[in-house]
């Protein structure tokens, strides 16, 4: 049986969809295809009517996580300050309920080491949507008035929000992981997002 155009963009998506949820909550190397199917409530055999290959779906994957952060930059880019801005930022990251929602999440958290030992189309996929995702986040947090000057101190920003998210979520006691998030969100806002501001 021929399904029409739409059906199989729409179907498409839906593995993406899948794809995308289940690389943040398990990474990429422990996601298989067979996972990602089974969520899209898809069989395995179908999905190379849609993709290549794991590769190809890993890099179609991580544009749309990216492009899912669109909505939140949005919410911070309206605040009047800098200040304000980042600490939206570094409020919303450092949350409980970011760190305890994996599927909904920061793409650079859970894939970042996986990337870093692949390659091909997966690494240039996300390479492409990491950098996008840096210039977007150089665009609604304006940091700084000189636009090198801003690039670093967004990267440097995120650098330490991933590393505290990373750390909260290895962290075993709760009571720990959540005076972990506190602690670097009151650090973080004394560098980024001083009260004065």
């Amino acid at each position: 049986m021929r399904y029409p155009p739409a059906h199989k963009h729409a179907t498409r998506r839906r593995i993406v969809a899948a794809a995308s949820a289940a690389f943040r909550e398990r990474g990429v190397e422990g996601t298989g295809v067979d996972e990602v199917m089974r969520r899209a409530g898809l069989t395995h055999g179908g999905f190379y009517a849609h993709f290549r290959d794991k590769s190809e779906l890993v890099a179609e994957a991580c544009a749309e996580a990216f492009d899912e952060a669109v909505v939140n930059l949005g919410r911070i880019a309206v605040q009047p300050t800098a200040a304000k801005r980042a600490r939206l930022l570094i409020d919303s990251y450092l949350s409980p309920r970011h760190r305890d929602n994996r599927g909904s999440g920061c793409l650079v958290v859970a894939v970042a080491a996986d990337m870093a030992r692949l390659t091909g189309e997966a690494r240039a996929g996300y390479a492409r949507g990491f950098v996008r995702h840096i210039d977007r986040l150089c665009a609604a947090l304006r940091l700084a008035r000189d636009p090198a000057e801003n690039e670093d101190r967004v990267t440097q920003l995120m650098s330490s929000l991933v590393g505290a998210l990373l750390f909260a979520r290895a962290t075993e006691d709760p009571a720990r992981s959540d005076a972990l998030l506190a602690s670097s969100r009151r650090m973080l806002r004394r560098t980024f997002a001083p009260l004065h501001e």
